[in-house]
């Protein structure tokens, strides 16, 4: 991986991982809400990829999209195995 390839994914990784825990209301800090965000951009993709759409693309909206609704997938199921269990959103 290039370094400016390397530092789009932590971009898009930290918005999408941000963004999602403000929807699903988690408190990883600004590191985990990263690594979230990346972990969503993987699961996002994938997900995409299996109704026939595009996953990530590099730096842009669409990307950020995809690794926001994965960071969301990924939350919720932390969520539903952690100590609580309860969804928050």
């Amino acid at each position: 991986m290039e370094p400016m390839g390397l530092l789009a994914w932590i971009v898009v990784g930290l918005i999408a991982g941000w963004l999602a825990s403000r929807v699903v209301t988690s408190r990883f800090g600004i590191i985990g809400d990263t690594l979230v965000g990346m972990a969503g951009a993987l699961i996002g993709g994938f997900l995409f990829a299996q109704f026939g759409s595009t996953g990530t693309t590099g730096f842009s909206f669409w990307s950020i999209f995809v690794a926001f609704v994965g960071a969301v997938v990924l939350l919720v199921v932390i969520r539903l195995f952690s100590r609580g269990g309860a969804i928050r959103v």
